[in-house]
């Protein structure tokens, strides 16, 4: 992570590293001017392994991400953009002090109420969240109340041109409905006394999206698993780099 970086005419200093994963590393910085928190997320920069440039990946996802915090902006529940850092290397949001829902957390009675709402929000808008299976990215706020961060490989598919086609509307409908699974999936384990009837029906049982979501997503991740692990044998350790 760089040592400063500006944004908007302001710099901001490195302050902690949080993680370096294999699409992007994500720190904490200050605006010592004022006074404020930020959170970096700097997009891949170096080569995979063979040299093969990786750094178009870095600048497409930030791209991807900056499009939906934008979309986003003035939503309850998900960090203020800041701006785009360098030749779109990465970006900065604002920093919500809290933690990532734990495994075994005894969360507000209103908490899922009002993740239940932000998911909401998110689909009305043509949206799909798409990777809440991961209860890192749900953050609680020291508030109490949930936050998500890492908008990286979500959707957004306003229904104009062709994203209007029914395929398409068809696709974005199971991610919506992935994202509720994953919810009521996070919720059964913590807050099981608020699921109705309902809720119990839609998550116990796996519909054949989700199944096929785990058939491709996991060979994926032990694949990334087993890049970050040749970089680090080649390069020395990564703070952080088994963090996801």
């Amino acid at each position: 992570m760089p040592g400063s970086v500006w944004c908007e005419g302001r710099r901001f200093d490195h302050v902690e590293t949080f993680k370096h994963d294999f699409f992007a590393a994500t720190g904490l910085y200050r605006d010592e001017a004022a006074g404020a928190l930020a959170v970096l997320k700097l997009g891949r920069q170096t080569p995979l392994p063979l040299s093969v440039p990786a750094a178009w990946i870095g600048r497409f996802l930030t791209r991807r991400e900056v499009r939906m915090y934008r979309a986003l902006a003035g939503t309850p529940g998900v960090p203020r953009f800041i701006g785009v850092v360098g030749d779109e290397a990465g970006f900065l949001h604002e920093f919500i002090p809290g933690h990532p829902l734990g495994r075994e957390e005894r969360v507000s009675d209103t908490f899922f109420g009002e993740l239940r709402e932000l998911v909401r929000g998110l689909h009305a808008r043509h949206m799909a969240y798409v990777d809440l299976n991961k209860r890192q990215n749900i953050l609680v706020g020291d508030d109490g109340r949930p936050y998500l961060i890492d908008f990286q490989i979500s959707l957004s598919l306003p229904p104009v041109g062709w994203r209007g086609l029914p395929p398409v509307r068809w696709l974005l409908a199971r991610f919506q409905h992935g994202d509720w699974y994953h919810v009521l999936k996070h919720q059964r384990r913590l807050r099981p006394e608020q699921l109705s009837e309902d809720d119990r029906r839609v998550v116990e049982r796996l519909s054949l999206w989700i199944r096929l979501h785990r058939l491709v997503a996991r060979p994926l991740t032990q694949l990334r698993r087993r890049i970050l692990r040749r970089l680090n044998r080649d390069g020395g350790s990564i703070a952080g780099a088994s963090a996801k």
